[in-house]
């Protein structure tokens, strides 16, 4: 389905913040990962979070689930042997999953979305994979992969976090779980630290013991260890509320996002910081975030990597800004659902927004006066690029047409609804 924005002077109103994407995937495979039964309460609601839940099933975990909590049985170090597991669309679970395979004699992973995850490379994960003595059969690094493993070893592995963290989290999952202990070695430079110590803090969590170095980029991984059986509690999701704090710095507002924790290790907190420097009237308190604006922001520039999925909402804030912004080190931007710089910075074009494109950054003049807006414009199946176009839209002169609007539900399903809720004029059509 697609979506119209329309012209929207003002937002007003409040509600709790999406449970976090990240969160409840890692507490879902650390419970699964488990040989008892683990509770996580408010888990995330979305197409990624519902194809981890749909695998670990598949591979042996018992869910029960009901509105405020899901009670998991966990198969341990002993997956179910299944010959195929879907993710869907959802990128880190794959990769996390492809290296809980590794504990499986034969798992195939299959492509359902060729024109996304499809596309995307896996090639830094396999090799290190087969240094655990996994045999995997693949298309040039991309989807469908299998996984021969059943005995995986540990030792010395090497990873390369230039592309993405994700290779790294999936081997801090697996290698506890070894006969022998483990040195992982990130080579090349390493991508989103700020979300490998998510996984740090979770694995802490689930009882699980690393040494990790300061900078990230070695650790040392004692083998023989079993994940516990625990109880969680997901906090509110700054990636997807980074989009609606975006959509009030840039109109008149009075907007309130409640469960958005100030102390949270989610690297996208810094969409608050962020619009403080840019000079949108806000406060942070009591895990409430309130954005009072007024539609007049100034120009930033921001290092990216720190807050990888609130980068395109920054960007729709920054194209109504006074001033050029610039945001850098964001070349992993280029290996999501889409290329996010130049899919995304191609749409902002088409919709009248003064943009330029480097290899690692993304340059906006801004143009406080509002764009021209009035045309469609292409997601690329992409929920970032889908939720920071809609920002744009809000402050266009004439609507903008969001084409397939609805992989907006692949970490946030409630968005439209939410902006709706506060006053934005949208309107899904067929």
């Amino acid at each position: 389905m697609d979506v119209i924005v329309r012209p929207t002077p003002s937002l007003q109103g409040e509600f709790g913040a999406l449970s976090s994407k990240n969160y409840t995937t890692r507490y879902l495979l650390v419970a699964a990962l488990s040989e008892g039964v683990s509770t996580i309460y408010h888990p995330a609601h979305s197409e990624d979070s519902d194809a981890i839940r749909r695998c670990i099933a598949d591979l042996g975990a018992v869910l029960t689930e009901d509105e405020e909590k899901i009670v998991i049985q966990g198969f341990g170090r002993h997956p179910k042997d299944v010959k195929e597991l879907n993710v869907g669309n959802a990128g880190a679970v794959l990769r996390f999953l492809m290296a809980v395979a590794a504990l499986s004699p034969e798992v195939t992973f299959v492509n359902t979305y060729p024109d996304s995850l499809g596309k995307r490379p896996h090639d830094d994960l396999i090799v290190s994979l087969e240094q655990l003595g996994v045999q995997v059969e693949h298309n040039e690094g991309k989807l469908p992969i299998t996984i021969r493993g059943g005995k995986p070893v540990g030792g010395r592995i090497t990873v390369s976090g230039a592309v993405s963290s994700q290779f790294l989290s999936a081997l801090l999952f697996l290698t506890p779980l070894l006969e022998e202990d483990s040195e992982i070695i990130v080579l090349d430079d390493l991508k989103s630290k700020v979300v490998v110590g998510q996984t740090l803090e979770v694995l802490e969590q689930a009882g699980i013991v690393v040494h990790a170095a300061d900078d990230y980029m070695s650790f040392k991984v004692p083998g023989r260890q079993a994940y516990a059986a625990k109880s969680y509690t997901v906090q509110g999701d700054y990636p997807g509320s980074a989009a609606i704090l975006a959509a009030a710095a840039v109109t008149k507002s009075d907007v309130k996002i409640h469960r958005l924790a100030e102390q949270s290790k989610q690297g996208e907190r810094a969409i608050v910081d962020v619009l403080r420097m840019m000079e949108v009237p806000l406060t942070h308190e009591e895990g409430t975030v309130h954005v009072q604006g007024n539609g007049i922001l100034k120009a930033v520039e921001f290092d990216g990597d720190a807050a990888t999925d609130a980068v395109l909402a920054m960007v729709a804030a920054a194209v109504f800004a006074e001033g050029t912004s610039r945001f850098y080190n964001v070349e992993n931007l280029r290996y999501k659902e889409c290329d996010r710089i130049t899919d995304y910075l191609a749409e902002l074009t088409r919709a009248g927004a003064k943009v330029e494109e480097r290899r690692d950054e993304i340059i906006v003049h801004g143009m406080p006066e509002g764009v021209e807006g009035g045309v469609t414009i292409n997601a690329h199946y992409d929920h970032r690029v889908i939720m920071a176009l809609s920002v744009v839209g809000l402050r266009a002169r004439q609507p903008l047409l969001i084409k397939d609007a609805h992989h907006v539900a692949k970490s946030y399903p409630q968005y439209f609804d939410h902006l709706r809720a506060l006053g934005a004029n949208v309107e899904w059509v067929q």
